[in-house]
């Protein structure tokens, strides 16, 4: 069988050629490139949402993902000219990069022809990337910790931001653990945002001892309890967004999902084969994110009160 040709797809107003669209990238079900444009076109509204207007770093698999990682951060020369970027600012290195900053789904589906798999957006916007609007709650196991401590740590985490009046969006992470999102007040810088992660962390730890560790060195912390990774909070730090397809053969998805489902839900099931009929079903669960932004102010009291600095990062 000879090689598929090229396809064009209309993507909004835009075309987006798509080369070796019958290329296996995922060898669990043998999911090939124009299968993951079309689940990415299927999930539209929510990855566009996910990403919009914020500096993206692309995880990406020119061979498909049992291949080689390349972590990209400037969109390379030859980018269509209605493709949009931000300039970010590296100062360990004092270097820019022009990183891709998706503002519609022609954006995406592009990435997506430059093999890209993984979406790791920044916690800021393009209006200004040095003051985050979305803090991110990381619930990481470490190796032998279970996904039902995972199950128990998010709702002793959303107990406790009904307390603080906050509300948190969870999705899967497309791996062992689960995310919250919570839009902020784009107020503060990295460092006072990460604070405010971590005295939410180790309020959480003190209300589950047991299962949950803040500890900062990997090698330290107790490989059966959850850390709680305040640290992606840090500036450059990324994980997949909401939609973002995992680099793993199963294809699977870091998906929204609503608390009530935090009891049951089987993070293998979210994979590019189930998650378009579950979108098309229930719309994008977290349609109604950036509606309203908390202040980080509580949060930062707890911080000074138990003498948290900004610390590493």
């Amino acid at each position: 069988m000879g090689k598929a040709e090229a396809v064009e797809l209309e993507v909004g107003d835009r075309t987006v050629r798509v080369s070796s669209p019958d290329r296996v990238y995922f060898p669990a079900r043998g999911e090939t490139k124009l299968d993951l444009v079309r689940y990415y076109l299927a999930v539209g509204d929510g990855i566009v949402r996910a990403l919009r207007e914020r500096p993206c770093m692309l995880h990406r698999f020119p061979s498909g993902v049992a291949g080689e990682k390349v972590h990209q951060k400037r969109v390379p020369n030859g980018a269509p000219p209605w493709l949009e970027t931000v300039r970010v600012h590296f100062p360990r290195y004092d270097r820019y990069a022009d990183e891709l900053c998706v503002t519609e789904l022609a954006h995406v589906v592009w990435a997506v022809q430059m093999s890209t798999v993984e979406f790791h957006p920044w916690n800021s916007r393009r209006s200004d990337t040095e003051r985050p609007d979305e803090w991110r709650i990381d619930l990481d196991p470490m190796p032998d910790c279970g996904f039902d401590t995972v199950r128990k740590v998010a709702l002793v985490a959303r107990e406790v931001l009904d307390e603080l009046g906050i509300r948190g969006w969870p999705k899967t992470s497309g791996g062992s653990g689960m995310h919250v999102y919570v839009r902020i007040e784009p107020r503060w810088g990295f460092a006072d945002v990460r604070r405010a992660a971590l005295a939410f962390a180790q309020e959480v730890e003190r209300r589950a001892p047991d299962l949950v560790t803040t500890t900062w060195w990997r090698k330290d912390r107790d490989p059966k309890k959850l850390f709680v990774d305040y640290n992606q909070n840090a500036r450059d730090h990324t994980i997949a967004s909401a939609y973002s397809v995992r680099g793993v053969p199963e294809a699977l998805v870091s998906t929204p999902i609503r608390w009530d489902e935090v009891e049951s839900v089987d993070p293998r099931d979210c994979t590019i084969a189930t998650v378009p009929a579950r979108f098309a079903e229930l719309g994008d669960l977290h349609e109604g994110i950036d509606d309203v932004a908390y202040s980080l102010e509580p949060l930062l009291e707890w911080a000074d009160r138990d003498g948290l600095e900004a610390g590493e990062s």
